[in-house]
C-alpha cells in the first residue's frame, strides 16, 4: 500500500462513491475501482460494501479511513516542511481578521513584519470571531486575529494588547448628560439607553449589574461598527473598544470609561497540534519578542 493508494481510498469514502471519486481524482472509474479492488487483496480484507449510489465502509474500512487520514495528514505536513526548507522565507500567510482590528492589523502587526519578511504575501479573510475562529478550525487560515472572549478549546492564543471599551455618542446631538467629562463612570450609564455588539453583551451586562447599573439595551448588533453608527445618529450610547474608533470621524464623541474591568483583548489564534507554514511560525516569533 503506498500513500497515492491510501490518498485514492480516502477519496472513495469522501465522495461517497466510486464515480464521484474518480471525477475528483481526474481520472476514469475503471482504474479507480482495479486500485481499490487490489487494495482489498493486498490487505486481505473487505474495506467498503459497493451499493448502488453509496458505498459504505466496513469496520475495518472504518479503521483505515480514520488511520489513513491522520497518516496523510502527516505525509502532507512533512511535504509542506520541505518545501518551507526549499523556500526558505516566502510564501503566502493566509490571516483570519475580524473587523475590528482593521487599523491594528497592517499598522502595527504586518508592518514590522513585511520589513523582516519582504518576500511574503498575504490572504486576508475577514468575519466577525466566531467566523474567524471558525476558518481557523478548518484550516481556510494558518492564524487569526481576534478578540476575547471566544472559545478557545483546540486552540493555541497570544495576547497582543488588552484594551478599555470606550462610550461613543453623537457630537452635535444628545450627549445623554456627558458634556464636558474626559471620563464617565458606569453609574452615569443607569438607565439610559444603550447599543452594543452582541458579543459583547455578557461582559458588558456582567460588569453592569456588578456595579448596580440599571441597563437599558437598546439595539443589540453584530457588528461594532453597526455599534457606532447607531451612536452617531444620536439613537443611543455606543459601547465598543477603543482601537476601532476612526479618528478622523468628526460625528462622535468618545469618552473614557472609569472601569477596569470592561475591557477587551486582541488574540492571536491557531490550531494546536496541526503544521504551520513557516511564514506562519515567523510571524507568531516576531510576536512573543514584540510588545503591543
Amino acid at each position: 500500500m503506498d500513500i497515492k493508494q491510501l490518498i485514492n481510498f480516502i477519496t472513495i469514502v469522501e465522495e461517497g462513491n466510486i464515480t464521484k471519486a474518480a471525477q475528483k481524482l481526474h481520472i476514469s472509474q475503471p482504474p479507480l475501482s482495479n486500485q481499490l479492488k487490489a487494495l482489498e487483496e493486498e490487505l486481505g480484507v473487505k474495506l467498503i460494501e459497493r451499493g448502488s449510489r453509496k458505498v459504505t465502509l466496513t469496520d475495518v474500512g472504518n479503521l483505515l479511513y480514520k488511520r489513513g487520514k491522520d497518516m496523510v495528514n502527516v505525509f502532507e505536513s512533512t511535504l509542506n516542511e520541505v518545501e518551507d526548507f526549499k523556500s526558505g522565507i516566502e510564501g503566502v500567510l493566509k490571516i483570519g481578521a475580524v473587523s475590528t482590528c482593521n487599523q491594528f492589523i497592517p499598522n502595527e502587526l504586518i508592518s514590522p513584519y513585511a520589513k523582516q519578511y519582504p518576500k511574503v504575501k498575504f490572504e486576508l479573510y475577514e468575519g466577525n470571531t466566531y467566523e474567524v475562529v471558525d476558518m481557523i478550525e478548518r484550516g481556510i487560515v494558518d492564524i487569526g486575529v481576534v478578540r476575547t472572549p471566544f472559545n478557545s478549546e483546540n486552540l493555541c492564543c497570544l495576547n497582543l494588547r488588552t484594551e478599555p471599551m470606550v462610550v461613543v455618542v453623537n457630537k452635535n446631538g444628545e450627549k445623554f448628560g456627558f458634556e464636558y467629562r474626559e471620563k464617565i463612570d458606569l453609574k452615569d450609564l443607569d438607565g439610559k439607553p444603550i447599543v452594543i455588539y452582541r458579543r459583547y453583551e455578557k461582559l458588558i451586562m456582567d460588569v453592569l449589574q456588578l456595579n448596580k447599573v440599571k441597563a437599558n439595551i437598546y439595539c443589540l448588533n453584530d457588528d461594532s461598527r453597526t455599534t457606532i453608527a447607531w451612536a452617531q445618529a444620536g439613537l443611543a450610547i455606543g459601547i465598543v473598544p477603543k482601537s476601532i474608533i476612526d479618528n478622523s470621524n468628526k460625528e462622535i464623541e468618545v469618552y473614557e470609561l472609569d472601569e477596569e474591568e470592561l475591557k477587551t483583548q486582541i488574540s492571536v489564534a491557531w490550531m494546536e497540534n496541526k503544521y504551520l507554514p513557516r511564514s506562519a511560525r515567523n510571524l507568531l516569533d516576531m510576536i512573543r519578542k514584540s510588545s503591543f
